[in-house]
């Protein structure tokens, strides 16, 4: 009996040292390999749409945004800046939502999502607390703030809306207009989805934006993101 009692014991601190060791790994090691292989992929991107770093000029009129080709799954789309998560705060955008894509690429794009720039609905999704956890201060938006999305055509400036909290099932906020099936969509819209809460599964947080304006690449980045752009291009 004392040897059944001793070896169960042995059993259940072994299988504790693997929950450890397991919960370690998914929220501290997955962050500093993905979050590595995520600004590489930044640095290398910032590279090839090339440009000037040099903040573009104040209110000048680019006209409708030009809005680039679908392309093929795990595809890198562009980089998302975000400057109320931190000074230097980027990430890539890819195509597609797979572990594949979101595990190791950052932000993936919902598959018949609209482009930067597009009419109607450019809807990501990203990790909160694990691989890189590209969208763990999500929380804090506040109305105003600006979210910038870089591709090799240019800059397109969102403004952040407000936050909602729904239930796994609720896709109809990725519609083109969220939530209204069958609608035609007039805005060009950033929808940005993350599991609630911090540490579970159990909802999704939304954060809804608007487009505000758009810059080609060839005017340079907005003042807000240039000294970050400047830095990850000239590594």
């Amino acid at each position: 009996m004392q040897l059944l009692v001793r070896g169960t014991a042995e059993l259940l601190i072994t299988a504790a040292a693997l929950v450890f060791l397991y919960v370690a790994w998914q929220l501290w090691w997955t962050n500093i390999d993905a979050g590595a292989q995520q600004q590489d992929i930044v640095q290398s991107l910032s590279q090839e749409f090339g440009g000037p770093v040099s903040p573009a000029a104040p209110d000048a009129d680019y006209g409708d945004p030009v809005v680039a080709e679908q392309p093929r799954y795990g595809a890198a789309i562009g980089i998302l800046y975000i400057p109320r998560f931190g000074d230097g705060f980027s990430v890539p955008v890819s195509v597609g939502v797979g572990h594949d894509v979101l595990d190791n690429l950052g932000l993936g794009q919902y598959p018949d999502a609209a482009m930067p720039g597009e009419v109607g609905n450019f809807s990501v999704a990203g990790h909160r607390q694990t691989h890189g956890k590209a969208l763990d201060l999500i929380h804090t938006l506040e109305p105003g703030d600006h979210i910038y999305v870089r591709t090799a055509e240019g800059y397109y400036d969102y403004v952040f809306r407000k936050h909602e909290i729904v239930t796994p099932d609720r896709v109809d906020v990725l519609l083109p207009v969220p939530k209204k099936p069958g609608a035609e969509p007039t805005e060009r819209l950033l929808t940005m989805t993350s599991c609630h809460p911090r540490y579970g599964d159990e909802e999704r947080i939304i954060a809804y934006s608007v487009l505000e304006s758009w810059q080609p690449t060839s005017a340079g980045p907005p003042a807000a993101i240039a000294e970050t752009v400047a830095k990850i291009t000239e590594g």
